[in-house]
């Protein structure tokens, strides 16, 4: 090795492309069923008074070319009102053989693009097959990134934006929806004024929001809907009511990080919504055809996503691969 490559975020969107990245996932997600995929809980520093928090995820992957990842992100949930991404940090990729630094990249890219593309591998793998409405609850970076993302694995029509400021529902609704080659064109995008307008009889819902509180309410899901919950990933905030998690059969990316860290989980399980193991599976052992996925057209189905350190090491692994291979990014001698 000579060097460790730097990648940009603006590299990072190059490199790794949406649908490149829901192959990585289902590639590391199978990987981490089958036990080949180290990774302790995420820590997190919170200062007291202080307004965001800094998060670790270590992992290891081995096989033929071991490496081990760390991300750091700082968490700012009021970071968009400055025109900043909610999560800022960067991914390490060190060599499992040396322990040399490989790569360093962008956070926030990396967790745009896959936190976006697993939603992808989840809703195919849970959604009804015939489904064509998307309602997007948000309007910042995740939510662009799923508006790319979902019409990949499912053949969307129509696609219901509701923010809780209508300016950047409107920005979202005029960016492209066909972001990738291949995306089949949109036939709808629309702002809603709220949430329940948006949800009523759609298909697949994301709440990508940076709410504490709950945004979607059960009476406002039909039978048949498929659920991704993205925006929170603390003990301490929810995007759905008790009663929506109750009612749903609730898939994740990972059991113990979800009965530690999900607001979601957490506060339907004090509120006597759900009893402990109302986790139906982990979307790796769906993927793996260890656990049945969506039971009934009828069946709400939920992925409450977390984000996960092996999600973080396979992309700037790929990413690294992909930048040596092509001689993009910067080499620099730390």
């Amino acid at each position: 090795m000579s060097g460790t490559i730097v990648i940009t975020e603006s590299e990072v969107h190059e490199l790794l492309t949406m649908r490149e990245c829901i192959d990585v996932m289902e590639d590391v997600i199978a990987a981490l069923e089958r036990g080949e995929v180290y990774q302790p809980l995420r820590q997190i520093a919170r200062a007291p008074g202080a307004e965001g928090l800094l998060g670790m995820m270590p992992g290891y992957r081995g096989g033929q070319s071991p490496v081990y990842g760390l991300k750091e992100v700082c968490v700012f949930p009021g970071n968009p009102a400055r025109g900043l991404d909610t999560h800022l940090g960067t991914v390490l990729l060190h060599s499992g053989d040396t322990g040399e630094l490989l790569a360093i990249a962008s956070a926030s890219a990396i967790t745009a693009i896959r936190t976006a593309a697993v939603s992808a591998l989840a809703t195919r793998l849970l959604a009804r097959e015939d489904s064509t409405t998307l309602a997007i609850i948000g309007a910042g970076v995740q939510a662009h990134a799923h508006m790319r993302s979902i019409p990949l694995v499912r053949s969307i029509r129509e696609i219901r934006i509701c923010s809780r400021t209508r300016k950047s529902a409107e920005g979202l609704a005029a960016a492209s929806a066909a972001g990738e080659r291949g995306v089949p064109p949109i036939v709808t995008v629309r702002v809603t004024g709220t949430v329940e307008e948006a949800v009523r009889d759609a298909d697949i819902i994301v709440t990508a929001t940076s709410s504490r509180d709950p945004v979607l309410r059960a009476g406002w899901v039909a039978a048949g809907t498929h659920i991704n919950a993205v925006g929170s990933s603390i003990a301490a905030a929810r995007e759905l009511d008790g009663a929506t998690v109750g009612a749903a059969s609730l898939f994740v990316d990972r059991r113990e990080s979800t009965v530690n860290e999900s607001g979601d989980y957490l506060f339907a399980l004090r509120e006597g919504a759900i009893a402990e193991g109302h986790i139906r599976a982990e979307i790796g052992e769906v993927l793996l055809g260890k656990a049945p996925g969506r039971r009934s057209r009828d069946e709400i189905t939920l992925f409450k996503s977390l984000g996960l350190a092996a999600e973080d090491l396979a992309s700037v692994a790929f990413l690294y691969a992909k930048a040596s291979r092509l001689g993009v990014g910067t080499k620099v001698d730390l």
